[in-house]
């Protein structure tokens, strides 16, 4: 493996990785925010399996899902996680936001797994759970923590963040403040097109790497989730006021007006 591939790590979605030139970086701190229905999860189980691929093995930490219930949706993308448990290259830890929160918490949930796995990611599944037990400023430096704890590791990690947006709307990436602790963000939007929702997704930051900053359109399929391209023919987009660019709108009127 070269010098340059050692450092990035795939995120197991051909064409985000491009976007990312190359990948995550190793070792980052991955912010992966959107609103429901996204597929923020999706995004980090197929951020596991390809670390799997790879020989790197992963922990889900979930404040929300039971392991049943995320083996179930996860079949349905074609990926066996028990399997993947009982093969040592995955471990889904299901607990409360206030477990972590107390003293020595983090290292008592977490210590072990890495260890027996020789894990190298872990997704938080989702830092949002931790506003019913904190205000913004203990936020802030939970997550701090968390993030520090991860790097000490040595593990790249993917921090998930509920970010609410009304279809249609903008969105802050995070109203509590804790997107300047992560490396690199990754938004996951919905947009309102001609009365039909679409998803885009874009890398607002990236920290030590050039990156494609533009907003591309994905979808959820069969087997995870796939980057098409980029919004080419619509302006204002992350604003939440789409309207077709001059140029389109130009030759839109010229073949209406050629068909008169």
């Amino acid at each position: 493996m070269s010098s340059a591939r050692a450092d990035r790590v795939r995120s197991g979605i051909p064409e985000l990785d491009k976007m990312l030139n190359g990948g995550y970086m190793r070792g980052d701190s991955v912010l992966l925010a959107g609103s429901a229905g996204t597929g923020k999860s999706t995004m980090g189980l197929q951020y596991l399996i390809q670390g799997a691929k790879d020989g790197e093995a992963g922990i889900y930490l979930t404040f929300e899902e039971m392991p049943d219930q995320l083996y179930r949706d996860a079949k349905n993308f074609g990926w066996d996680m028990k399997k993947l448990e009982e093969d040592g290259k995955l471990r889904v830890i299901c607990t409360s936001p206030d477990v972590l929160m107390e003293p020595g918490g983090l290292e008592a949930i977490l210590e072990d797994p890495i260890k027996r796995l020789g894990a190298r990611r872990i997704v938080v599944d989702s830092l949002s759970h931790f506003n019913m037990f904190m205000k913004p400023d203990s936020l802030r430096l939970q997550v701090y923590r968390n993030v520090m704890f991860f790097k000490t590791k040595g593990l790249s990690s993917m921090l998930i963040w509920e970010a609410s947006q009304s279809p249609g709307m903008s969105f802050t990436i995070s109203e509590e403040g804790i997107s300047f602790l992560a490396d690199c963000i990754v938004v996951l939007k919905l947009i309102e097109i001609e009365s039909a929702l679409r998803r885009g997704v874009v890398v607002m930051k990236m920290r030590g790497s050039p990156h494609d900053r533009r907003l591309r359109e994905y979808e959820i399929a069969s087997g995870g989730i796939k980057v098409a391209g980029s919004f080419e023919n619509y302006e204002g987009l992350m604003g939440g006021t789409p309207t077709k660019a001059s140029s389109e709108r130009f030759a839109e009127l010229f073949r209406k007006s050629t068909e008169k």
